[in-house]
């Protein structure tokens, strides 16, 4: 039975609402302290992460923008990453601007602090997104958006309706082809829209799980993974058991090795309390 966890956060650890029940809080921090590994793989990046599960005691490196990321929790610094060529950066801003549609540009500055760089917010969705990120030090709105040299991308999230973002989509994936990772995703927190991401054409969570276990120095046959969506396809490629939450999409659900209570019913929490109690680390109450 592993000690070593990696759970997705939005839809799998978060509840619908983006928050962690105090039993949650509760199992995760005993196991930390009873050296288990538990670590966390998102889309988000260390600011974000950290505003809804900073309650949580976590020692090890994390993963963050669905693996464009390793970043050292305790140390405060950046381990290793993939980032986005410069200027395939600033052709997918234009071709975005082409369709009438601009990104959040997710980057790291020339001293390795987070920034979101975005123009003039005019769809809802963007405007949406930002208002969910209120008093987040990373935003900035800026004339027009221009990647350069000192400067290393992470992500380009564009946010909108399924119908719009789909001409930008075949236009890179055609254009561009295996030089970006693309992936396209519901959003979880706002009505009918999604996400449409580009990035590193390893900046996944297969290859950001890949460079995680190097890291820690594990097998990554000895991960148990957590995980919900259709970003999780990639740890569930390559991890140990995969254990999706019961509100999972289909393809999760489909591959995976054990299902267990939703998210919003503390599913995470409650099988790593059963590996604990079976281990005799965590006394029944």
């Amino acid at each position: 039975m592993s000690k070593i966890f990696i759970t997705d956060l939005d839809g799998t650890l978060l509840r619908s609402d983006q928050t962690m029940s105090d039993f949650t809080v509760h199992v995760l921090n005993f196991a930390i302290q009873e050296d288990y590994i538990i670590s966390f793989a998102t889309a988000r990046g260390l600011i974000s992460a950290y505003s809804v599960v900073s309650d949580i005691a976590w020692k090890h490196p994390v993963i963050l923008y669905n693996g464009a990321l390793l970043f050292d929790v305790i140390n405060n610094k950046v381990i290793d990453g993939y980032f986005l060529d410069t200027d395939l950066t600033n052709e997918i801003i234009h071709r975005g601007n082409k369709h009438g549609c601009s990104p959040f540009y997710f980057l790291l500055d020339s001293t390795n602090k987070e920034r979101v760089y975005h123009e003039k917010l005019t769809s809802f969705g963007m405007i949406e997104f930002l208002k969910s990120r209120t008093n987040d030090p990373r935003f900035m709105e800026v004339g027009e958006l221009e990647s350069s040299d000192d400067e290393r991308t992470l992500a380009l999230t564009f946010i909108g309706e399924l119908d719009d973002l789909l001409p930008l989509k075949e236009e890179v994936s055609s254009v561009l082809g295996d030089k970006v990772n693309l992936h396209i995703m519901k959003d979880y927190y706002i009505e009918n829209q999604y996400f449409l991401e580009f990035s590193h054409p390893l900046a996944s969570k297969c290859e950001g799980l890949k460079m995680w276990a190097k890291h820690m120095n594990v097998e990554i046959k000895d991960i148990c993974i957590f995980g919900d969506n259709l970003n999780d396809l990639g740890l569930f490629e390559v991890g140990g058991q995969k254990i999706a939450v019961s509100n999972s999409h289909a393809d999760i659900l489909r591959i995976a090795d054990t299902v267990i209570e939703s998210n919003n019913e503390d599913g995470v929490a409650k099988f790593i309390k059963e590996c604990l109690m079976a281990r005799g680390d965590f006394a029944q109450s």
